[in-house]
């Protein structure tokens, strides 16, 4: 069971010096933000439901604190009727949200509220703790946090991204990124990282070989009003019951983690199924790859030869190499995504990151991004709100299991250097960088702000 602490405003006080000493004491920090949608213009998202999974390390053995924070937005906004219904799907509760929604407003800080306890506090508690900060496909949810709880947003990219290398001095992190470029999963969606890499860390637990550990906190019986546990197995119930069945996988489901038909979609969307579907199909290639090598180490006729050759070009071309084959059967969404080509608003005109994207980005952006991370209701599925922060920091934790073992110094540089300050961006073949251009300068009401931060710290 992970117990998720639910946040509203009628708890906030309670539970803030337990979020604030947590954030401190964390190895690092996964975030993940959950909006209704919005419209063009200034409106922003309505709701935000940020979800902070806090671990502190000590070989591979992680204590992980979850906090569900149900925000809501004290200024005009434009709602998308498709991500509600999403949303209302998947048990949100929107009466909750209106009575104990936690009030927050965009932009700059309005008067001294720098001393109160609220969520744009808390994002400074977040910045003044330097800690990493993990993310799953995360360039909206860093537009969302940056302009609903830190200033408004800079006129460029790169002074948003200057920004950003300075409040986050130890890293902004990927798991999106990560999944795709350095683990090298066939898809990189939010629920299948994660039960491929609670798949791959049970084998490694089985074996006797080194492995991630997860605990959780004891909390006393006065907190049980609050928290909210989610079951989390290794297969979904369903898992059985479709393979017996023989419900044909959802290609699009299965290569990008939504179908444009949703619950009417006949085919399964079964995680699990999914991947044995892959795990079968790599161990077929790998055969396969064997067969080759074996027949050219035996030196087999030249015709039969040449003919697996091709086969291989072919595939390692398919797969960019060593690791294993991506899925290109289906197209993906939207091109609102494709936030690091130049604005519609004019040729060279900074992307104002952009608030005007959102005309076409909200709905294809932090819907898709919805879409992508969550299973559907009638097939299974993890997601639940404050359960998606939770799978971003296991796998970020097992992919620096996997690269850096038990080197915890410090002082070594950066935490992951493979995916230090690396963004997942849709359709690209490299990462938007988090760094400060040497010829950009940071904002100005970023520049007070930090200011600010660093003083109170």
């Amino acid at each position: 069971r992970v117990p998720v602490v639910d946040v509203q405003n009628d708890n906030l006080t309670e539970l803030w010096p337990s979020m604030v000493l947590a954030l401190h004491s964390a190895t690092f920090v996964a975030v993940d933000t959950v909006s209704q949608g919005g419209g063009g213009g200034e409106a922003r998202p309505l709701s935000l439901c940020s979800s902070h999974t806090l671990l502190v390390q000590s070989e591979n053995t992680y204590l992980c604190q979850i906090y569900n924070l149900t925000l809501l937005c004290t200024e005009d906004y434009i709602v998308e009727p498709q991500s509600v219904q999403f949303l209302v799907h998947h048990g949100f509760d929107f009466n909750k949200q209106y009575s104990q929604g936690i009030p927050y407003h965009r932009g700059n800080d309005k008067g001294n509220e720098s001393q109160s306890r609220s969520v744009r506090t808390l994002f400074l508690e977040l910045i003044r703790a330097k800690k990493p900060l993990i993310l799953h496909n995360g360039l909206i949810d860093l537009v969302f946090l940056y302009h609903c709880f830190y200033a408004h947003l800079p006129e460029s990219l790169g002074t948003f991204t200057a920004d950003l290398s300075e409040m986050f001095p130890a890293g902004i992190y990927d798991t999106k990124y990560a999944s795709e470029f350095e683990i090298r999963f066939v898809a990189s969606y939010l629920e299948y990282a994660y039960k491929k890499c609670k798949r791959e860390n049970c084998k490694l637990r089985d074996s006797s070989g080194q492995h991630l550990t997860v605990e959780f906190c004891n909390y006393p019986a006065n907190m049980s009003q609050y928290i909210d546990y989610r079951y989390c197995s290794l297969e979904e119930e369903s898992h059985n019951a479709g393979g017996a069945n023989k419900v044909p996988v959802c290609e699009k489901f299965s290569a990008f983690g939504w179908c444009p038909k949703g619950v009417k979609c006949p085919q399964s969307h079964n995680i699990d199924l999914i991947i044995d579907e892959d795990d079968k199909l790599w161990e077929k290639r790998k055969k396969r790859k064997h067969r080759w090598k074996n027949r050219k180490n035996a030196k087999a006729p030249a015709e039969a030869f040449k003919q697996e050759s091709s086969e291989e070009t072919m595939e390692e071309a398919q797969n960019g190499g060593e690791g294993p084959p991506q899925k290109q059967s289906c197209y993906e969404p939207a091109a609102a995504t494709e936030l690091a080509e130049t604005a519609p608003n004019g040729g060279g005109r900074p992307l104002e990151i952009s608030i005007d994207m959102e005309r076409e980005t909200e709905a294809a952006g932090a819907s898709r991004k919805e879409k992508e991370t969550h299973g559907l209701p009638s097939q299974g599925g993890t997601h639940r709100a404050g359960f998606d922060a939770f799978m971003t920091g296991y796998i970020m934790a097992y992919v620096w299991m996997l690269k850096q073992g038990k080197n915890t110094d410090d002082g070594a540089g950066p935490w992951l250097p493979d995916c230090h300050n690396k963004l997942y961006l849709s359709g690209k073949s490299v990462p938007l960088q988090i760094v400060k251009s040497l010829f950009s300068k940071s904002s100005k009401a970023h520049s007070e702000k930090i200011k600010l931060a660093w003083a109170d710290a």
